[in-house]
């Protein structure tokens, strides 16, 4: 009579209420989220370290109400100093001036502005601000971005086009809505079809798409609940919709598959279903508390961004689970063998693919067991190498047409679209002094040979803060802008801005953030990766009482992740496969990534290992020898694992067909991941390494196993009524 058992009971004794219960709660979540609405993080709050600060100061100087936008007017055959590219100019000036919605608009014909126009005189921008809030200016673009195409297609002599932080952030936003939505489109009826073949009837296999996909419905009404004490970032939603199918499908798959077992093992209706509480719904149970375990490592990173993904994952799997526990056994009470509907094929109770595979593992345990590791070991090797940086402008997807005007802004004036911005804050900045010292920083800044023209320097009307965007050289990621940036941050700042006296500042921007994200994710992932292998043993030592369990699963997970790293450094970091998943190698990884899929892979490979091993447990507690319950629980648990894997890859491959880098990154890595976990690893790994351990796998201390403490103290009769000895013959027994 555990949790998941006396849930499972309940709800199946009262139908209506459980169902129904179900219903308002996601029903009333939506309505909730939608009225509540979401509260997305502020550029400041997904930045870290001196980047953060960076930001503060500008957004208390008021420069984080605008967004920047930049208008390229080039001409392969004129330059700045023939008539008619001047008068294009003006022409664009002119058109871009009658809007209302802009301000500070800066002509590169005006005083003081020559770093607007490129070296060889062909290119020349038009910079202006977006009024009112950054976060707004994407949803007001629009209008711009018309004249600007009016303006290209009256011309045939030059090019007219926009880039910058709104019009980006507008195209990004459509592209990525578009894709998610194709996203959900697809993942319901792919996943309904897999569930299909793994059950052979329509209504077994609608019943957990509909569960799963409910619950993504209703974690996201109560995500724009909690996105109102904890800021939501961008990938929240894709992270929530990617967990709650794959897991929801799972937990459902898993209690489904043990109710039809046992119901065709002959035991009756309730039975059948009480039993499958009592063993796969616990199995879920443990499940899914530790990938909420695994995910609420995120908690302890620092960054606003991996929290919020944490919190939406936590949500989304709590309420999976919930639904799994719950309104699964209440529908399935109500519908009894009704289930079987609409049948399409037989199925068979075992996999005869994976018994032919298991035969000589079981057989040759320790070569399968060398040669797996072996291979795991390879591809995780390019892990050594991995190298991460955030994501810029120029790795948003080519189909974008914001992306082909910034490439070439940043050919004719290289780094100039996602320059390093250094905020200042100190009084009097419009002074003499003050002057001579952003001069200064201009001068020693070019000197370095690490910076570039244009330097632009902003002061605000209070003349209290000024914002200064530097371009430098490289890429903004590779080994050359992070130099710059150290020189910028303690060279040239120390020697100009810093002798103003009173004067604060801090360097922001794509390299800036790059540098100090990592450097947050070195300091914390130390306290990330002990909570949560801590935890996780903690918990699987209690479910399964044993000290080998926790240890060899936790060796096992780690081996996954990293074959997984590895292959994602393959592909993404090395550039394979560029045309099959159509993207363009930065030559890294997205920061956030590495610790993301941490947590992530370790949670779901969890969900494979605690539902197999609970029935390797079951079988050897009912009598079997270790050898035997491992032999028979993979074989019978094979199918489903297998079924339940190609959910969560087909799932997850569709993300990595979306456009942008980052969610096609984390795609492929849980794909893979899961791939791996599904195959190697559970099917070859665990069942080789359970067979060289033997009654090892089940050893537990004395002073850990309270039962059989309460049985010394209570006498012969208590022992022979309590806990199962767990030393049987070849197990060591502790004194």
């Amino acid at each position: 009579m555990n949790i998941a058992h006396r849930a499972g009971r309940w709800s199946a004794a009262h139908w209506k209420t459980a169902t129904f219960g179900w219903l308002a709660l996601v029903v009333c979540a939506v309505i909730a989220g939608n009225l509540a609405g979401t509260v997305n993080l502020t550029d400041a709050q997904q930045s870290t370290g001196q980047s953060a600060r960076a930001q503060t100061l500008l957004n208390q100087a008021g420069f984080h109400n605008h967004a920047s936008e930049s208008v390229l007017v080039q001409s392969r055959h004129e330059t700045v100093a023939d008539p008619g590219f001047r008068s294009e100019i003006r022409r664009v000036v002119a058109r871009l001036g009658q809007f209302q919605r802009i301000d500070s608009l800066r002509s590169p014909l005006a005083a003081g502005n020559h770093g607007q126009i490129s070296k060889d005189g062909h290119s020349a921008l038009i910079e202006f601000d977006m009024k009112g809030s950054a976060d707004a200016a994407p949803d007001r673009v629009q209008p711009l971005l018309n004249a600007v195409a009016a303006l290209q297609r009256s011309t045939t002599r030059f090019t007219v086009a926009e880039f910058g932080d709104a019009s980006g952030a507008h195209e990004l936003n459509a592209s990525i809505d578009n894709g998610v939505s194709k996203a959900e489109t697809l993942s319901l009826p792919i996943t309904f079809l897999i569930l299909l073949a793994a059950f052979g009837a329509v209504v077994a296999a609608g019943v957990p798409v509909l569960l799963a996909f409910s619950a993504v419905l209703g974690a996201g009404g109560l995500a724009a609940l909690t996105s109102h004490l904890v800021h939501a970032a961008g990938p929240t939603t894709s992270v929530m919709l990617l967990m709650g199918m794959a897991v929801g499908v799972d937990y459902s798959l898993f209690y489904l598959k043990r109710e039809r077992e046992e119901r065709q093992k002959g035991a009756p209706h309730r039975v059948a279903l009480e039993r499958a509480a009592a063993t796969s719904g616990r199995a879920v149970l443990v499940s899914g508390l530790t990938v909420m375990i695994a995910m609420a490592g995120m908690l302890l990173t620092g960054d606003a961004t991996l929290e919020s993904m944490g919190i939406g994952a936590m949500v989304v799997v709590a309420i999976a689970m919930v639904g799994s526990l719950t309104v699964l056994p209440a529908l399935l009470s109500r519908l009894g063998d009704k289930v079987e509907k609409l049948r399409v094929r037989r199925v068979r109770p075992h996999s005869r693919a994976w018994n032919a595979v298991l035969a000589p593992v079981m057989r040759f345990p320790v070569p399968a067991a060398v040669a797996c590791t072996g291979l795991l070991v390879v591809l995780a090797l390019p892990a050594l190498g991995m190298h991460t940086t955030l994501l810029g402008v120029g790795d948003l997807p080519r189909s974008i047409p914001a992306v082909v005007t910034y490439e070439k802004i940043q050919k004719a004036f290289p780094g100039t679209p996602a320059p390093a911005v250094v905020a200042v804050r100190a009084p009097e900045l419009s002074s003499p002094r003050a002057r001579a010292a952003f001069d200064d920083f201009t001068r020693l800044a070019l000197a370095s040979g690490e910076a570039r023209q244009p330097i632009q320097t902003t002061i605000n009307r209070q003349g209290t803060g000024a914002q200064i965007q530097v371009p430098l050289i490289g890429n903004g990621s590779d080994n050359a802008s992070m130099a710059a940036l150290a020189t910028l941050r303690d060279r040239v700042l120390p020697a100009s801005i810093g002798r103003l006296q009173g004067a604060e500042y801090a360097v922001t921007g794509q390299t800036a953030g790059t540098h100090d994200f990592n450097a947050l994710i070195k300091a914390r992932f130390p306290l990330v990766f002990a909570f949560v292998l801590g935890l996780a043993f903690l918990l699987l030592l209690m479910t399964f009482r044993s000290l080998i369990i926790p240890l060899t699963s936790i060796v096992l997970n780690l081996l996954s992740v990293g074959a997984a790293y590895g292959v994602l450094v393959w592909i993404f970091q090395y550039g394979h496969l560029q045309s099959l998943l159509g993207f363009h190698s930065n030559g890294a990884v997205v920061t956030w990534l590495p610790l993301f899929l941490f947590v992530i892979l370790f949670g779901l490979s969890m969900d494979y290992h605690v539902f197999i091993v609970s029935r390797i447990k079951e079988l050897r507690d009912g009598g079997l020898a270790t050898a035997d319950a491992v032999a028979r629980g993979i074989s019978s648990t094979a199918g489903t694992t297998t079924f339940a894997a190609a959910v969560m890859v087909a799932v997850f491959a569709i993300f990595a067909w979306l456009p942008t880098l980052d969610i096609k990154q984390m795609g492929v890595g849980l794909a893979v991941a899961v791939l791996i976990d599904a195959t190697l690893i559970r099917g070859v790994l665990l069942p080789a390494t359970m067979k060289v351990l033997g009654e090892w796998n089940w050893y537990l201390p004395r002073f850990l196993d309270r039962s059989r403490a309460a049985a010394r103290l209570s006498g012969p009769e208590v022992a022979r009524k309590g806990a199962p000895d767990v030393t049987r013959k070849g197990a060591p027994e502790v004194v």
